[in-house]
């Protein structure tokens, strides 16, 4: 039987493996890979893809997402799938909206993932149909979602919703026994439905919004560490994955999780963590981390991996609105103050600026954000003088102190003011010496929160771009194939999902990429809105010459910056993939 609904012609294909690259040409049928073949396959009236010059590749994974909110009400994810993403991993950072009300999902959300607090309480409360995880994915199936979607339950989601959000995040309170046994049977009841795991969080900058418990820490921040061995030993019992994003300022605590993930005579649990990153503020930290982590593996049988952004961590902020200002009192006070007049009214004042100088003088202690206000630049001001110059430059040309300049200007404009930064992964020779790194995973795309902060949906492709570049210039770091494996198949793998390789039988879910079109424009960003939580303004990334083809379940769905018609609104291309339901890879067909 030859007769295929889809033909790719002649693309270099890669099957994700890291198997080296040859061209072929790709036969579809009924959603699934049905050939790979070395000679031309019939079309006979199958759509055709023209891949010759093109690179053919299982679609890329995104492994850190927050689009729990987004996609109840665009389901497409469309900024996803126009980079070559066919398969998105959310509920991390212990949010999910499967147990909790519209109102404790808005109140988790919205300050530590940067979303309007409207926007998320309104898309859970007009989409919530769901009482359980079970009917959550039927939901999430019944509507028109573009690529394939994979879920963590979040444990900051099933801790409100067993213990209340109010005790939930009280320090003196702690679950009852009977609350544990019933957070331990939600958990195994989203396992049952098939999440992948568990999400947690430990860091302390992770706080609530809204009007009720404001500035608070989220629930699991609260928990103790009999709580997370409680739960852990249902995820050992399925075999299932423990995301988490650690506390900075308690590196010793890390240590926990190694040993948690410990095997021990059993099989270890899977655990993976946030982040590895080349930060400014602690450029040693890298080499430390990894070190540490292939040691610890090694001597006690851990299974922990830290996911890793692979391009530059390049930030944008309008005023004081940014997460990394949570890392420090006065930073975080601001933050707590919710109203623009309010917050210029304490920005202005002789007493907090002392204490804001001195938390950006601070030597020693930990910190992500390098706090160099010469390394941080204006991009839009009603104060025209002032874009295109550094905060220290405005201070030298003032003669003020750089947090002087920094705090007039927010007071004066608010969140007009808008400036951008780069936190980490700053130094081209690190990142290329990282990618290869078995200690790290490629993800901490945070796709879909950070909406004004950030835009990382198209990493994949940048890696890609990086990886060819070297080639070409002949300081190769990572071969190609190796490259598109760590991007699709390595992650599929780990995670326990039918996605990622491209052997007959499997998912067609096939990235076309058009390495001519793989430029320096994926590095620069653009505007879009996204009418379905707002409509809000977001940050984006265009590339649109570097995709030549998405294709979820065996559907062409877009092409150089076209999407199929039906898509995100009437027509479902994308499925809930249920972790351990892998397809066992046949043999090659030629």
């Amino acid at each position: 039987m030859d007769d295929f609904d889809l033909v790719i012609r002649g693309g270099y294909f890669f099957d994700g493996t890291g198997a080296q690259p040859a061209f072929r040409d790709v036969g579809v049928r009924a959603g699934r890979v049905a050939a790979i073949s070395t000679v031309p396959l019939a079309t006979h009236g199958a759509e055709v893809v023209d891949a010759e010059g093109l690179w053919v590749m299982p679609g890329l994974i995104d492994i850190h997402t927050h689009y729990d909110a987004e996609v109840l009400v665009a389901p497409g994810l469309s900024e996803s799938v126009r980079h070559g993403v066919t398969t998105v991993v959310f509920g991390n950072c212990s949010l999910s909206t499967v147990y909790t009300s519209p109102e404790d999902c808005a109140d988790l959300f919205s300050r530590v993932e940067a979303l309007p607090w409207d926007a998320v309480h309104s898309a859970v409360e007009q989409r919530r149909t769901w009482t359980d995880p079970h009917s959550y994915v039927e939901a999430l199936e019944s509507g028109p979602l573009g690529p394939n979607i994979a879920a963590l339950i979040g444990h900051s989601d099933i801790r409100a919703a067993v213990m209340g959000l109010d005790r939930a995040t009280d320090p003196g309170e702690r679950p009852t026994p009977t609350e544990l046994d019933r957070m331990r049977a939600m958990l195994a009841d989203a396992l049952e439905a098939g999440f992948l795991g568990l999400s947690t969080i430990r860091s302390s900058f992770s706080k609530l919004d809204g009007v009720r418990y404001p500035s608070r820490q989220l629930p699991s921040t609260y928990a103790t560490w009999s709580e997370y061995r409680a739960l852990n030993r249902v995820l050992r019992d399925y075999g299932r994955v423990h995301q988490c994003t650690p506390n900075a300022a308690r590196k010793s605590e890390i240590v926990k999780f190694f040993a948690q993930s410990a095997g021990r005579g059993r099989a270890p649990l899977k655990t993976t963590m946030l982040t590895a990153a080349d930060l400014k503020a602690d450029p040693k930290l890298i080499w430390m981390m990894t070190r540490a982590t292939a040691v610890l593996n090694r001597a006690i049988g851990s299974d922990l991996c830290w996911q890793h952004l692979p391009v530059p961590f390049e930030v944008y902020a309008d005023g004081i609105d940014l997460v990394v200002f949570e890392e420090f009192g006065s930073g975080a006070a601001a933050l707590n103050v919710r109203d623009a007049i309010e917050r210029g009214k304490l920005v202005d004042t002789e007493p907090y600026r002392r204490r804001f100088r001195k938390d950006l003088e601070r030597r020693f202690g930990p910190k992500l954000w390098h706090r160099d206000l010469f390394d941080s630049d204006i991009v839009g001001c009603p104060d025209a003088e002032v874009i295109g110059k550094s905060f220290g430059r405005v201070a030298q040309e003032r003669g003020i102190h750089p947090a002087d300049a920094f705090l007039d200007l927010v007071a004066a404009h608010g969140p007009a003011l808008r400036w951008r930064t780069t936190i980490a992964n700053h130094r081209p020779d690190v990142l290329d010496k990282i990618a290869d790194n078995p200690q790290i995973q490629m993800g901490f795309a945070d796709s879909g929160a950070h909406l004004r902060n950030m835009a990382f949906y198209n990493a994949g492709l940048r890696l890609l771009r990086r990886v060819q570049e070297s080639a070409e210039q002949g300081k190769r770091f990572l071969g190609l194939e190796r490259a598109v494996h760590r991007l699709t198949g390595e992650l599929g793998d780990w995670y326990g999902l039918d996605a990622g390789t491209l052997r007959p039988g499997a998912r067609a879910d096939i990235a076309v990429i058009d390495p001519a079109g793989l430029s320096q424009a994926s590095a620069d960003y653009a505007e879009a809105i996204l009418d379905g939580l707002g409509p809000v303004s977001r940050m984006v990334n265009r590339n649109d010459d570097a995709v030549a083809a998405t294709i979820v379940g065996g559907h062409l769905v877009y092409r150089y910056g076209t999407f199929a018609d039906g898509f995100g609104t009437k027509r479902r291309f994308g499925s809930f993939l249920r972790a351990g339901k892998t397809h066992s890879n046949a043999g090659w067909s030629s």
